[in-house]
C-alpha cells in the first residue's frame, strides 16, 4: 500500500510532533530525504533527533531527515522558508501542508490577519505557489493538504475573515479547513497538465497536541475527547499513503478521509467561491497587487 521513495525530497510542515512528526518519520522510513519545519530551532532538532533514533537499524534503506525554521504566524518567515528551501535542496517531490492551530480566542499575526486564518491557510496557500517552480521542476510530484471534517457545515466570510463581526474558535478553525479544501480543488485545476498532483485529507479524530493551552472549557473537553481518537502514528498512514502510494499515482483534485475518496462538503465544491479565495489569498500574501480592501484588524 505504502511505495519507496527512495532519492525523493519531501517538506512536511509542523514537523515537530502529532501527525507531522509520524509522517516525516514514515516518509524517511520509506527512503525519503525529508525535511521537516519548526518553530524552535531546539525542538526541531529534538524532533530530528527522535527520528533518527528511530531509523536506527534501517539506515541501509531509510532516507535522510532534517530541519529548517518557520513560524507561520509571520508571512515573512514563510518567504524565508521557501527561500532556504530552494537554496539548499535542488528538488521537492512531496510537500505536505501539515502545520495548524485551533485557538479558542481571537489573536491578530504581526501581519495583521486573524492568527488560525493566517496559520492554516495564507501560510500554505503562500509556501505552496512559492515552491511550485520546484514541484514542477521535480515532477511527477504531489501535494497533500491535512484539512478536517470540520469544514463540514462551514462557509468562508468574505466580508469578515479576520473575525473582526463574529468570532469563535470553532468557527475559524471551521472556515480555514474549508480554505484547505477549497485551495486545494482549486489548486489542482490550475495545475492540469503539469504532473504535479493536489489532494486533501481528513486523517480522522487524532490525538494531537491541537489546542492544548487554551483558555476555556474546550481543551478540558478535548482532552477527555483524546481518549478515544486515534493516534498521530496510525493517523499519519493516510498522509504517507497519499505521499508514496502507486494506487493513487496520477490522482487530483481529491478530498480523502483516511485511505478513502470522500465527499466534501457542498460548499466545498463552489468554483466561483474557491477562485475568489484564490484572489484574495493571493492580495493578503503578496502575491499579487492588493485591490481586495484591506480586511479590518
Amino acid at each position: 500500500m505504502m511505495g519507496r521513495i527512495t532519492g525523493q525530497t519531501c517538506l512536511v510542515t509542523g514537523g515537530t510532533r502529532g501527525i507531522g512528526w509520524s509522517a516525516a518519520l514514515q516518509l524517511a522510513a520509506q527512503g525519503g530525504h525529508v525535511v521537516l519545519t519548526c518553530r524552535d530551532l531546539e525542538q526541531g532538532q529534538r524532533a530530528v533527533n527522535n527520528i533518527q533514533e528511530r531509523l536506527y537499524g534501517i539506515m541501509d534503506r531509510a532516507g535522510s531527515i532534517n530541519k529548517l525554521q518557520a513560524d507561520f504566524r509571520s508571512l515573512d518567515s514563510v518567504r524565508h522558508l521557501a527561500q532556504d528551501f530552494k537554496q539548499e535542496y535542488g528538488r521537492l517531490d512531496i510537500l505536505v501542508n501539515n502545520a495548524g492551530v485551533l485557538r479558542t480566542k481571537r489573536y491578530l499575526t504581526k501581519d495583521g490577519y486573524e492568527e488560525t486564518f493566517q496559520v492554516n491557510h495564507l501560510a500554505p496557500f503562500l509556501l505552496t505557489n512559492q515552491l511550485l517552480p520546484l514541484l514542477k521542476k521535480s515532477a511527477p510530484s504531489r501535494i497533500v493538504n491535512l484539512a478536517s471534517d470540520a469544514h463540514n457545515g462551514a462557509r468562508i466570510y468574505f466580508d469578515d475573515l479576520n473575525g473582526e463581526k463574529k468570532y469563535g474558535g470553532l468557527r475559524a478553525y471551521g472556515q480555514s479547513k474549508l480554505a484547505n479544501v477549497l485551495f486545494t480543488y482549486e489548486l489542482s485545476r490550475r495545475l492540469r497538465g503539469t504532473s504535479v498532483t493536489a489532494n486533501a485529507l481528513h486523517p480522522g479524530a487524532v490525538a494531537s497536541h491541537l489546542g492544548e493551552g487554551e483558555p476555556g472549557l474546550f481543551p478540558k473537553v478535548f482532552r477527555t475527547l483524546k481518549l478515544f481518537y486515534t493516534n498521530p502514528g496510525t493517523a499519519a498512514q493516510s498522509v504517507t499513503y497519499l505521499c508514496t502510494s502507486a494506487e493513487v499515482e496520477g490522482v487530483t483534485g481529491k478530498y480523502y478521509v483516511k485511505m478513502n475518496e470522500a465527499k466534501s462538503s457542498r460548499c466545498s465544491y463552489d468554483e466561483a467561491a474557491a477562485h475568489r479565495l484564490w484572489q484574495v489569498s493571493e492580495e493578503l500574501t503578496g502575491l499579487r497587487e492588493t485591490s481586495y480592501q484591506s480586511i479590518p484588524a
